[in-house]
């Protein structure tokens, strides 16, 4: 068993959606990014890359590459699975937490979860996602952006004979 750690942050901006955890939430502001900017899952794969050892986020999507331009994040999240499986890993959990002033995410959380679980081929009860306030503290808490912590467990069948 290997364990990543991810991050992402994204400025907030008028004139975009918010996408979270692969799911629109409704609010006045949308997080400015070359993808859909979904901070979440950006730090997931990033976690996840980093547990198989296989580089990050950047490394396989550049936000240089017209390609990735207002791409879903669940699009991204998807082949990183498969880059997963191709190189023998398997997830086993991934934990979030979003650090966010407003809007409310509770009523959010159970939906991003089956997302995320549906894109990775995993349970629900292999996601957990959290969502805390910065208590004015800093650029989120100016609600200046977002950001988002995610630690992943990868396994693998191979054996060291």
């Amino acid at each position: 068993m290997r364990v990543g750690i991810g991050y992402d942050a994204h400025r907030l901006v008028e004139g975009r959606r918010l996408v979270l955890g692969g799911v629109e939430v409704p609010f006045g502001k949308g997080l400015l990014g070359w993808s859909d900017a979904d901070v979440a899952i950006h730090a997931i794969i990033d976690a996840l890359l980093g547990a198989a050892a296989l580089g990050d986020i950047g490394t396989y999507f550049p936000s240089a590459d017209l390609e990735f331009c207002g791409i879903s994040s669940l699009v991204l999240l998807r082949q990183t699975r498969e880059l997963l499986v191709d190189h023998g890993w398997h997830i086993g959990n991934i934990d979030v937490t979003i650090a966010i002033q407003e809007p409310e995410l509770a009523p959010f959380i159970d939906g991003m979860r089956r997302r995320i679980a549906e894109v990775l081929s995993v349970s629900e009860d292999q996601i957990g996602i959290k969502a805390k306030t910065a208590d004015g503290l800093g650029f989120v808490g100016r609600g200046e952006g977002m950001e988002a912590y995610a630690v992943a467990s990868v396994g693998t069948n191979k054996r060291d004979d």
